[in-house]
């Protein structure tokens, strides 16, 4: 019963922050404090996504080298501007190669 709650609870959490960005008066979104705090807000996620994917396994930290070596071979592939598949796929393929390599 408690993981309904859970999810009902989730939902309507949802549901009010979509609400709530909409029912957002503009001079609101138009004070440049808040336009540099959504401007940023998404590379800072995304970044700590990045780092709880690439460094956790589980509960723990661990660090996996064929997964760095992915990382770094996803990031060289960003630098040369590779388009987001092809980048995908680098970081792939790296690390399953060293996976199958037995690292």
């Amino acid at each position: 019963m408690s993981v309904w709650i859970a999810v009902i609870a989730t939902g309507l959490g949802c549901y009010a922050l979509k609400l709530g960005g909409l029912v957002t008066p503009q001079r609101v979104l138009d004070d440049p404090r808040v336009r540099r705090f959504t401007d940023l807000v998404p590379v800072a996620l995304l970044t700590a996504l990045i780092a709880v994917q690439s460094l956790a396994d589980g509960r723990t930290l661990e660090w996996d080298w064929p997964r760095m070596a992915g990382l770094t071979a996803a990031v060289a592939a960003l630098l040369l501007r590779a388009p987001f598949l092809v980048v995908l796929a680098v970081a792939a393929a790296v690390a399953a190669g060293l996976r199958l390599a037995g690292l």
